[in-house]
C-alpha cells in the first residue's frame, strides 16, 4: 500500500494503481474532468499509463456550471 494525496486528503491506495483507477473511484462524471499530479496537468490519454508513486499530490477537478 502506499499513501497519496487527494484534494489535500490522505488516501491509501494499493500499490500499482494507476491515475485512472483513482479518479474512476473520486468522480462519476466522465466529462469536464481535469487531473494534476504533483502541479503537472496530465492529459485524460494518459491516465491508463500512469501509475501513483507514494506522495503524489492529486488534484482532481470537475467543472460545474451555472448561472
Amino acid at each position: 500500500m502506499i499513501t497519496v494525496f487527494v484534494n489535500g486528503n490522505a488516501v491509501t491506495v494499493p500499490e500499482g494503481r494507476l491515475l485512472s483507477e483513482l479518479v474512476d473511484a473520486h468522480t462519476t462524471s466522465r466529462s469536464g474532468v481535469a487531473v494534476a499530479v504533483d502541479g503537472e496537468v496530465v492529459p485524460r490519454t494518459a491516465w491508463s499509463g500512469h501509475p501513483l508513486a507514494e506522495g503524489a499530490k492529486i488534484e482532481i477537478l470537475t467543472a460545474v456550471q451555472g448561472g
